[in-house]
């Protein structure tokens, strides 16, 4: 039922669009309370009869009009400058018909993309949730949730619209994204158009375009291993056909991404997977945006007899060094090891902020917990080196825990304490370090942060010497 219900909603959209060929027809994401990104070039696009002439005018250039015929495929589009943050504007298009697009604003637009955590709402239950809504009137914040469908070919149209954040609104639209977009308009100061894309349970392959399996046996192979599920397609590109595709090329900031737990099972090829999904993403939309993503948190569903969840949380790390402009957000210390969707979305969304704010605002401010960064062996010692350690390394609680050494058969407990900026394990206990690793369990529970109160992330590094 619940494919069918989707399917039927988007034959509904796709039905209305083929009964008024003759008419100018706008995808959904234009509509009245859309944010436009500031300070850049947008393309606004759609389809009308064919070598039907269309104009476009726009209120913040309200002398300038702009002229187009459309082609063999009914296809047009406009390339419109936009001004610093502000509004409200109106776009009027015009051909057979016309389209007026009320209550538009510029600023800022950011995409939030992956499965259930991503797409969790307060009315699904969240700290504070309650409370937030409560006072959720902002009208210079916008949402726009993508209706969730999958097909196997790309599609031009998404279901969804834009609304004003109300208190009524904010209840029901992705809670990261809430409080993410809320930090950024309270910072800078801007209207913030939020863009929620996500579904429960799916797979990065799903979110990833067809081709690049193609042209890769790796991920090929490790696509084939995701096995089929009631609550979410996990064929590649079934998801990006859909709810991807059909945006580009509507002119973003840079995207969210919460997801990792559905691929657990080929948890080795995630780095490679999603490296994939990031520059095929920002090739459809042809520049380098930033690419935030959260650490899937610890949970004990994953077993006690793997590490898969381990591996997702460092292969996300790895992201960081095989695709640039990225950055991740850890969240050990407030997530749920009794619950794979830890209810504290307040302190993701802020610290999804801090990585914005302080890259792409300007903005000085902590912004990472401790990243490995490199170790050195001093006889009886290894010396673990941290990015992001500035002020020193705390461990909360007392004593340091869950490091570990690895003796080239299997990996023991490590003496660990901090000295400054560096960790330093005690390796006594064998005669050759193979490896090194921290917080590398489904259920681990670490306590080393940084001065900024920041979590370490997890790693684990296999040293050839």
């Amino acid at each position: 039922m619940k494919f069918s219900i989707r399917s039927l909603l988007l034959v509904l959209v796709l039905a209305a669009v083929d009964s008024t060929k003759a008419n100018v027809i706008l995808p959904s994401i234009f509509s009245d309370h859309m944010v436009l990104q500031q300070n850049t070039t947008v393309t606004i696009w759609g389809w009308a009869k064919t070598l039907e002439e269309v104009k476009i005018t726009v209120s913040w250039y309200p002398a300038k009009e702009h002229k187009k015929v459309t082609d063999a495929t009914s296809y047009w589009s406009f390339e419109i400058e936009t001004p610093k943050a502000g509004g409200p504007y109106q776009i009027t298009i015009q051909g057979y018909n016309t389209i007026i697009i009320n209550d538009v604003l510029i600023g800022e637009v950011w995409l939030g993309s992956g499965q259930s955590n991503m797409e969790w709402t307060p009315a699904m239950k969240i700290e504070g949730g309650e409370t937030e809504k409560a006072k959720a009137n902002y009208p210079q914040i916008r949402f726009f949730t993508v209706l969730p469908w999958a097909d196997s070919t790309p599609q031009k149209h998404v279901a969804g619209k834009w609304v004003v954040c109300t208190p009524e609104s904010m209840y029901y639209f992705s809670a990261l994204m809430y409080f993410f977009g809320k930090e950024i308009h309270s910072k800078v100061n801007v209207p913030v158009g939020l863009i929620c894309s996500a579904w429960g349970g799916s797979p990065a392959e799903t979110w990833t375009p067809e081709f690049i399996f193609e042209r890769d046996n790796i991920l090929k192979e490790s696509a084939s291993v995701l096995k089929p599920v009631s609550w979410s397609p996990v064929e590649p590109a079934r998801l990006y056909n859909t709810m991807i595709f059909p945006l580009i090329p509507y002119k973003i900031k840079g995207v969210l991404w919460y997801q990792g737990e559905a691929n657990t099972s080929n948890a080795v090829h995630y780095q490679r997977t999603l490296t994939a999904l990031i520059t095929s993403w920002r090739a459809s939309w042809g520049y380098n945006f930033p690419f935030y993503m959260v650490q899937i948190a610890p949970w004990s569903g994953y077993g006690k007899d793997n590490v898969s969840g381990a591996i997702v949380r460092d292969q996300q790390r790895k992201v960081l060094e095989s695709a640039p402009n990225t950055g991740l957000v850890v969240v050990s210390d407030i997530g749920d090891l009794k619950d794979i969707h830890p209810r504290n979305k307040i302190d993701v969304g802020k610290r999804l902020a801090a990585w914005a704010l302080h890259y792409d605002y300007g903005l000085s401010m902590a912004f990472s917990g401790p990243l490995y960064q490199s170790h050195e062996i001093k006889k009886d010692n290894v010396i673990i080196h941290f990015k992001y350690s500035e002020g020193g390394l705390i461990a909360k609680g007392g004593t340091l825990k869950e490091f570990e050494i690895f003796d080239g058969k299997q990996w023991l407990p490590a003496p660990a304490k901090i000295s400054g900026s560096t960790v330093e394990l005690n390796t006594k206990s064998v005669n050759v370090v193979k490896g090194i690793r921290f917080a590398y369990t489904n259920d681990s529970n670490p306590n080393l942060f940084n001065r900024d109160n920041l979590p370490a992330s997890c790693f684990e590094v296999l040293i050839d010497k």
